[in-house]
């Protein structure tokens, strides 16, 4: 999306003072790039040349000996490190004795690693800024920018003009619509166009288009475009499937949007990006700029960023930067990062600082000619003839010249496009032809000192990194370092746009769904393939590999920056809704019959079985049912069915062995559990809630089945419900949870067959080992939490509504304080069993409909053991504005503390990292959110933490000293003026899952003050967050007779369990993913077919390592020694391992800033040392898995 929101008038459209400092920080001691001195330290924008005389030349030398001497040294230092490992010949590559290990690298390295320095934070400017919102003149946003004529006497101006069109895939149109009415055309023209002049570049962005565009295209077209990337004229730029959102997206779908993107591109095209483009995201994070360096990106550009952190970056030419890692001491993430000046990305917002101005040189606004609007300012385009020519030269390049005065080198980028441009051969001739005219006329005239050409981001930055004579490492002299991220976005005034952060949530939730399973079935699928690879079944069936395919590319077209944001058009929204339904659907069918091919191998030597028909594929059903895209997942009641049982089969996909309470859903709890061995297994029975009713029975009428399962690694785990009858020897029956009431509602009814007392205490306690909940009965809310230590902390559970008639899909501007809704006397039911306890509320509330429709109501759980899932307290709010009752109503859950926060919390920048936030008093409130796509928590000095894990992306804030506050839904009636013409009414009842994490600092006080103090999650908060993002999956066999499934698994004669990881691994390792490659758009003739991403976490040891952690094992890190690869499974072999970029697009390690660790050479692997994983890292491998 583009548009000038309020940008179209004379007085608004962003131009011009003199730039002034150097901007460079003291940390940087690299030379400037030409255009300011060869002097780091001088002002001057002149390059002033001198001529090295015979002491000027001897000094030369002795420096240049020095340097050699130094750089000796330091390789002596450095030999056998990281940086230079020592080689060791191994045994050939498919050796099982091989060792490919993974060490701690550098061992001071043992939580988040060490914090970087940077020149430039974002904390910083946030400190100094003082979001005045000063009236600039033409430039609203900036000032009166002026130059004085002399800047380029020594070396020219370069400019490089780079036609672009936006197309995004979906927002008022769906991605197909848009495909059929433009970007069909838009491609096409674009071949069509540069064809015809060399001169003429182009650069594209969006694979999703490329990729549909390729299947409607001639094989002469297909031709054409290939001839064109390789020449240079047109450049693939970013190359993921779409532009992807950077606040809401997970960075595992991040991920996996741009290997969607890049491998098709690499496949197909047979190139691999080199610069990413990221125009319209609303906020830039600093984790897609780690994961596009680790992709082999040497250049990034973003645009979307608040004006008044543009605003002090330009006054002191830091608009262009290394992007730094705030953990990366070393640096070796570092990515060169260009920062749009100016309001928009449209041509107006472009080529200089007065729209105005720049405007007349958009031709597809000429009167008569162009279809585009008219020029709001009053001034138009004008075909250029010998007669104007000179005149519209030299307007232009006061433009050029003005924008160069914000930036360090002589070289200039300035972008020529908007949303859905070049459509026809006409709008594209009508630019090139008349902006050529121009540039012939500077480029002519020498005394103008300036060169134009059209060009594309290699163009550009090639040239920039010329100038700072750049070596051959990604770092370019002369340009600042900067940390941080670019949350929350404003793009004028006090029009935050944090709405987005939480508009849609229920679709939200659904991508989040459809990550957890995609990740899954990859998983399974690979390792199925891996098992009956040697068997001629590595191809089962051949349409699981077309609905991965689909899958993966649904995942990625949602995390386009008006897909996960929840900002487009209603039946947009519907189009991306039912795509993430049907891909979730067919991947539980790929998992089911995975699971199925995995259990059926031979118990004697594992070998697959004859391929199965369709009727024994379908043996196994998901627990759960979707049946509509805009409805909640229900589970599967598990029905009695005479003397026949049901094997529940539980897939892990973690690294980890999950111990959990597990539920599943029966009309009768009669029933007993049995484990792999049929041993029985304890179980609790307790009634399954109505969420959705508002009567006086909130019970379903169905009984939740709830035992506590273990499950391997990777691995796959079987029970037995089983009906009491004889075969099951009178095993013992789930105990009855016993209910406590509280405000029961005239006929009121109890469950049966539970017992049921009703209550009148002020106060209720649920408690586990670890810790016990206090809720006060008269709202039903949380109190405070107590744990096993003794010390009780207040945590008040409060849910408001902020009233909003300002409100959009996009910007968040409340009316006021938020204000609480919940009345005493609400349904409160207190569940107690030896398993889960329980307090469900439903508030009462004078906020809602005449139906007694609630907004919200909430579930409290705590669960029994020694795992993760029973350090946290689960909160799950059942969410549904469906009236207009709720209309312009934004729905918030606050907990208020007792810690001293200091106005400091911490938020997740795409479940990767943690970043500082700080509530400001000179931001309003709106500019306070944040968004929090996992996880947010505060802290007070003494350690105490406070910690929030979320299953979906939400936004969050701390208004109020020790609150958290985070927003559930909004519903507001009207637009708010960014060009999506409509509101967000199209709500669904949505479940909202917390898990509260409470935790105590063992080792330090803290200096909340200290900015350059980063915090990690503890190791426990990582377990906790990974169990939450990737819950276990459970899959229902059919109905088979009691007696003989008994039989087959005491005799051993059927598979109940695999666990195909040979060791354990550490706590702080993390698989992020495991697929085939051909899967994400790789030939099957590729020698490598599997991807393999590991991550090694970053964690703070203030919490503690061992503590509170599984059954109070001994938890091993890989601070405490190196581990082996080669033997990760243990009867699959990996074969011809190779590390890769992150996208598995580029194998030259230095592309992506890692040296290669894995050497393959003449049939043999030669190993340099143990590979090193730092924390915070990820390193990905391609690889061949077969059975041993």
């Amino acid at each position: 999306m583009s548009g000038y929101g309020p940008y179209t008038s004379s007085t608004l459209g962003p131009t011009s003072l003199h730039v002034g400092g150097s901007g460079v920080g003291s940390g940087s001691t690299s030379r400037r790039p030409s255009k300011l001195g060869a002097s780091a330290g001088s002002n001057s924008k002149r390059k002033r040349s001198k001529r090295l005389g015979p002491q000027s030349f001897r000094r030369k030398i002795i420096n240049c000996i020095l340097y050699s001497a130094l750089l000796l040294f330091s390789l002596g230092i450095y030999k056998g490190s990281r940086y230079f490992p020592t080689v060791l010949e191994g045994q050939g590559s498919s050796s099982a004795t091989s060792f490919l290990h993974v060490s701690a690298g550098n061992g001071s390295f043992n939580t988040v690693a060490e914090d970087a320095h940077a020149d430039i934070t974002t904390q910083g400017l946030y400190e100094e800024i003082e979001f005045l919102d000063l009236d600039g003149g033409v430039w609203k946003q900036g000032w009166n920018v002026q130059y004085k004529g002399d800047e380029w006497d020594h070396e020219k101006l370069k400019v490089f003009v780079v036609p672009h069109s936006h197309n995004d895939p979906g927002w008022i149109r769906t991605v197909e619509e848009y495909y059929q009415e433009r970007s069909r055309s838009i491609l096409s023209t674009i071949v069509t166009s540069l064809k015809k002049d060399i001169r003429r570049k182009f650069i594209w962005e969006e694979m999703s288009y490329l990729e549909r565009w390729w299947r409607d295209a001639s094989d002469t077209e297909k031709d054409d475009l290939k001839r064109l990337v390789h020449n240079g004229q047109l450049e693939i730029v970013g190359g993921g499937w779409v532009m992807n959102d950077e606040a809401n997206s997970h960075y595992y779908a991040i991920i996996e949007q741009m290997i969607a993107g890049n491998l098709w591109l690499l496949d197909t095209v047979g190139v691999a990006p080199k610069n990413a483009w990221a125009i319209d995201p609303f906020g830039h994070s600093a984790t897609m700029a780690y994961l596009l360096r680790r992709m082999g990106f040497k250049n990034m550009l973003i645009q979307r960023t608040h004006y008044e952190v543009k605003k002090a970056l330009a006054r002191k030419q830091n608009l262009e930067f290394m992007w730094r890692q705030s953990w990366d001491s070393s640096n070796s993430t570092d990515i060169f990062c260009h920062m749009m000046p100016f309001y928009s990305y449209d041509i107006p917002h472009t080529c200089g600082p007065e729209p105005g101005v720049c405007c007349q040189f958009d031709y597809w606004r000429l009167p008569g000619v162009g279809r585009a609007e008219m020029c709001p300012w009053g001034r138009h385009p004008q075909v250029i003839t010998p007669q104007n020519v000179r005149e519209r030269a030299h307007l232009l390049l006061d433009q050029y010249r003005k924008k160069s005065t914000l930036y360090r080198s002589n070289t200039l980028l300035v972008p020529l496009g908007d949303d859905f441009r070049y459509i026809t051969t006409e709008e594209a001739e009508v630019q090139f032809v008349n902006l050529q005219k121009i540039f012939d006329h500077i480029n002519a005239d020498t005394s103008l000192k300036a060169s134009v050409q059209f060009g594309t981001l290699e163009d550009y930055f090639s040239t920039l990194r010329e100038e700072a004579r750049a070596g051959a490492a990604n770092a370019v002299p002369g340009f600042p370092s900067l940390s941080g991220d670019f949350f929350t976005y404003a793009d004028r005034v006090k029009d935050y746009w944090s709405g987005y952060y939480v508009s849609r949530p229920f679709y939200k939730a659904v991508d989040r769904v459809l990550e957890q399973t995609m990740r899954a079935a990859d998983i399974l699928y690979t390792l199925t393939s891996a098992y009956c690879k040697a068997f001629d079944r590595s191809d089962f069936p051949l349409t699981f590999n077309d609905k991965l395919v689909s899958a993966r590319r649904n995942l990625a077209l949602f995390q386009h920056h008006d897909g996960v944001t929840g900002t487009a058009k209603n039946h947009v929204v519907v189009d991306y809704g039912q795509r993430m339904h049907q891909s979730v659907i067919d991947l539980l069918r790929v998992m089911s019959d995975s699971v199925h091919i995995l259990l059926s191998r031979s118990m004697s030597n594992g070998q697959c079985k004859k391929f199965p028909s369709k009727e024994e594929l379908e043996f196994y059903e998901p627990e759960q049912a979707r049946e509509r895209y805009d409805l909640l997942p229900v589970k599967t009641v598990l029905r009695g069915t005479g003397q026949k049982g049901r094997r529940v089969v539980l897939f892990n996909s973690l690294e980890e062995v999950v111990e959990q309470v597990v539920t599943v859903l029966v009309d009768d709890p009669s029933v007993c559990i049995f484990d792999s061995n049929w041993e029985p297994v304890e179980s609790q029975a307790s009634p399954e809630w109505d969420f959705g009713t508002s009567g006086s029975r909130p019970e379903s009428g169905k009984h939740r089945l709830q035992w506590q399962a273990k499950v391997s690694p990777l691995g796959l785990q079987t029970y037995t419900v089983s009906p009491s009858s004889p075969v099951s020897d009178g095993c013992p029956l789930p105990t009855k949870a016993t209910l406590q009431v509280f405000n029961p509602p005239q006929g009121f009814v109890c469950p049966a067959p539970y017992d049921c007392a009703v209550k009148t205490d002020d106060h209720v306690e649920i408690k586990n080992q670890h810790q016990s909940l206090v809720f006060g009965a008269r709202h039903g809310l949380l109190f405070s939490v107590t744990k096993h230590d003794g010390q009780e902390v207040s945590v008040e559970e409060e849910l408001a509504f902020y009233s909003s008639h300002r409100s959009g899909a996009y910007l968040f501007q409340p009316d006021g304080e938020a204000a609480s809704f919940v009345e005493p006397g609400g349904l409160m039911i207190v569940v107690e069993g030896p398993l889960m306890q329980e307090v469900y509320t439903r508030p009462k509330t004078s906020r809602g409909p005449s139906n007694g429709e609630l907004p919200v109501v909430r579930s409290a759980r705590l669960f029994a053991g020694s795992s993760a899932q029973a350090a946290v307290a689960e909160m799950e709010y059942h969410t549904q504005l469906l009236n207009s009752a709720f209309d312009n109503k934004e729905l918030i859950v606050r907990f208020k503390t007792g810690l001293n926060n200091k106005k400091l919390f911490y938020s997740d920048l795409n479940g990767f990292q943690t970043i500082r936030r700080k509530t400001y008093d000179k931001i309003p409130l709106q500019g306070n959110y944040y968004p929090m796509p996992s996880l947010a928590f505060l802290q007070c000095p003494s350690g105490r933490r406070f910690s929030i894990h979320s299953r979906q992306a939400l936004g969050v804030a701390s208004l109020g000293k020790g609150w958290l506050e985070v927003m559930l839904d909004r519903r507001l009636r009207q637009d708010d003026g960014r060009g999506l013409g409509q509101g967000v009414m199209d709500n669904h009842p949505n479940s909202v899952v917390f898990h509260l994490l409470l935790e105590k600092n063992t080792t330090e006080t803290l200096d909340l003050k200290d900015s350059s103090s980063s915090r990690a999650q503890s190791l426990l908060s990582h377990r906790v967050g990974a169990q939450l993002d990737y819950p276990l999956h459970a899959f229902l066999g059919k109905p088979e007779p009691l007696e003989s499934l008994r039989a087959s698994i005491e005799g051993k004669l059927m598979r109940t369990t695999m666990a195909p990881l040979a060791q354990d691994l550490p706590c702080d390792f993390h698989v992020v993913s495991l697929q085939l490659l051909k899967t994400a758009g790789v030939s099957h003739l590729a020698k490598h077919k599997t991807g393999l991403l590991l991550q090694r976490r970053g964690f703070d040891l203030a919490y503690g390592v061992k503590k509170d952690l599984q059954n109070s094992k001994e938890c091993s890190t890989f601070v405490d020694g190196s581990w082996n690869l080669f033997s990760l499974f243990s009867d699959l072999e990996i074969v011809n391992p190779r590390q890769s970029s992150l996208n598995f697009a580029k194998d030259e390690t230095k592309e992506f800033g890692y040296l290669e660790q894995v050497h393959r050479k003449e049939g043999r692997a030669e190993r340099r040392g143990p590979l090193t994983l730092d924390p915070m890292e990820i390193s990905a491998f391609k690889l061949e898995l077969r059975p041993r």
